[in-house]
């Protein structure tokens, strides 16, 4: 299968600048990561195919050969490119990663993950929190507290991870750099230095309280704003409230879930609140009226036409939940299941029994109509 244009890849014209060579290959980089994309096979060779992009035309000298030559300038060469290219050509994966994931992954790019003193910051990790609320409290919106296990600031360090009153020194073995690099056959490969992890740097003496990580386990109150008609399953985001970061790296957020505990009367869908209410047979038939509970604390009064059938709905506009952050209003809709009489008295017996007598096709037209297609069906 012929390869891609490299430019077409990355969706830049050829004479592109750097600057936007490296945002469109941020984005879909993004986008293809197979950490976002487990298990597909399709966005996993895309994201091998922008990277192998925009290795070539992050490099002056690659990307000139290629515009002069083609695909054909780094074919015939066992990887190792047109003349004037050396082993460090091939190490640029690392740099990819270094330039273009560092902030994705929770840093900035080289400096820029250090801090004060040297030390790498590394940001905190996001957080999430379960909270289950009534249905009233959907309906009213409200204000609650919540105990949030974290990592938060060392007080003791400041979050530098240092004990206080001591310094650091380079790290001897790569110098201050963070990586160390080992030459294999054409490749170069950089991996992260395992004296001080990345750091660049060694504390002279950790924290004591902290052991060098510049942050301890405890326990937050926060105060979380629920809006009127928040529905099951909506997040909330309360940013820097997540994870302290790794020697006074910038926090995370903290994602709230909220779930709706179930009402005894009410279902909600979306805005429009649903309930079941049992009515008497003879309410149905004669009509009446009856009142039902609101989620105001208040009483809505509902009609009962007379003649009504099981599974009736009786809309009650305006009743319903406050619709998220507008000024409309759903609506609640009661539907009337209409009970049959148990345990009649003698009496009761009597006068059903007279009804029954009584009864024509215009009283209960469905069910005569439908015995009279019976008899039909049968007669046949």
């Amino acid at each position: 299968m012929a390869k891609r244009d490299f430019y077409e890849v990355l969706g830049c014209q050829k004479g592109a600048d750097d600057a936007s060579l490296k945002s469109a290959y941020r984005k879909l980089a993004m986008q293809f990561h197979p950490d976002r994309n487990p298990g597909d096979n399709e966005a996993e060779h895309k994201f091998k195919e922008i990277n192998e992009a925009y290795d070539t035309l992050k490099d002056p000298q690659k990307r000139a050969a290629y515009d002069r030559f083609g695909h054909a300038a780094f074919e015939n060469g066992g990887g190792r490119g047109p003349a004037g290219f050396g082993p460090e050509f091939a190490s640029s994966m690392s740099d990819i990663f270094e330039d273009i994931f560092g902030d994705f992954m929770g840093g900035g790019g080289g400096a820029g993950r250090r801090g004060g003193g040297g030390a790498a910051r590394m940001r905190g990790s996001d957080l999430r929190y379960n909270l289950e609320i009534s249905l009233e409290e959907s309906f009213e919106g409200r204000t609650v507290e919540i105990d949030v296990p974290t990592l938060a600031t060392c007080e003791t360090c400041d979050g530098s991870g240092a004990k206080p009153g001591t310094g650091t020194h380079t790290c001897r073995q790569c110098n201050g750099h963070g990586k160390v690099r080992a030459a294999q056959g054409f490749f170069t490969i950089e991996r992260t230095c395992p004296v001080c992890q990345g750091r660049g740097v060694m504390m002279d003496q950790p924290c004591t309280d902290c052991g060098g990580q510049g942050r301890r386990q405890q326990s937050r109150k926060l105060s979380v704003d629920i809006p009127k008609g928040i529905e099951d399953g909506t997040r909330i985001r309360l940013a820097n409230e997540g994870e302290a970061g790794l020697r006074g790296g910038p926090p995370g957020d903290l994602y709230i879930f909220i779930s709706l505990r179930p009402h005894e009367l009410f279902q909600r869908d979306g805005a429009d609140l649903y309930a079941r209410v049992p009515i008497a047979m003879t309410t149905a038939a004669l009509g009446g009226e009856f009142e039902v509970p609101t989620l105001d604390q208040a009483r809505a009064k509902v009609k009962v036409p007379a003649g009504t059938q099981p599974g009736q709905r009786v809309r009650l506009k305006g009743k319903g939940m406050p619709v998220l952050r507008s000024k409309d209003v759903g609506d609640l809709y009661v539907q009337l299941d209409i009970e049959t009489p148990q345990a009649l008295s003698r009496r009761q017996r009597e006068l059903l029994e007279e009804f029954a007598r009584l009864e024509t096709e215009e009283t209960s037209p469905n069910s005569g109509g439908f015995f009279d297609k019976l008899k039909k069906m049968f007669e046949a």
